[in-house]
């Protein structure tokens, strides 16, 4: 039967102090259903676990699974799932504060909901930007922007332009570039290290992050 509602998984403890919700990728279009045994969803697993052992079990971590593998033009399926995620966390825990780590479809995802109100942190892994994607920056935002100089999925400079258009915006951007690919197989032990001390420190500690 196929799976035609996105699921999350993780838990979400009354005592947390923040929830990351983790974002997998994707491509362009496709309405074939996603299954959490997809690489694109595997490959967000280390990112999970890296950031739960960072945040010392005060940060709650939960993965999406889209409905679909697409973003599918104006519809943008990812986007409505994520929505749909945001709200379960936003029942379960009111008003705690909540960062977005994606890969490529998963961090275009990421940075066009970084807008929402409680959203603190952004983190876009090889984000899959297009030039008509619009910023959305604000004074105490914090975004990490992270893409391989070796990618031939996604444009590192798009991501370039993209971190000097937030910062335009008054968001704390930080830009890594890593010799890497899109998959981030050579250097993955970085890149979710990067990932989890990022979001681990815009929610537990967001004070450092204001005064840059």
């Amino acid at each position: 039967m196929p799976l035609t509602r996105p699921e999350l998984r993780g838990t979400l403890p009354d005592n947390a102090r923040g929830v990351v919700l983790v974002l997998h990728g994707g491509g362009v279009r496709g309405k074939v259903p996603m299954h959490w045994r997809a690489i694109p969803v595997l490959r967000m697993l280390p990112f999970a676990r890296a950031i739960d052992h960072a945040g010392h079990h005060q940060i709650a971590v939960v993965r999406l699974r889209n409905r679909y593998f697409g973003w599918n033009g104006d519809e943008q399926s990812p986007v409505q799932d994520a929505r749909w995620a945001l709200d379960v966390i936003r029942q379960r825990l009111p008003g705690v504060p909540i960062a977005l780590v994606g890969h490529s479809m998963g961090g275009r995802v990421a940075l066009t909901l970084a807008a929402e109100r409680d959203v603190r942190g952004v983190v876009a892994l090889a984000p899959w930007i297009e030039p008509e994607d619009i910023p959305h920056g604000r004074p105490g935002l914090a975004v990490l922007l992270m893409h391989g100089t070796k990618d031939r999925t996604t444009d590192p400079r798009l991501t370039q332009r993209f971190a000097a258009q937030l910062r335009k915006l008054g968001a704390g951007v930080t830009l890594i570039d890593v010799k890497d690919g899109h998959a981030m197989l050579w250097q993955a032990s970085r890149w979710h290290r990067a990932a989890a001390r990022f979001v681990r420190d815009a929610l537990l500690r967001p004070e450092r992050l204001d005064r840059h």
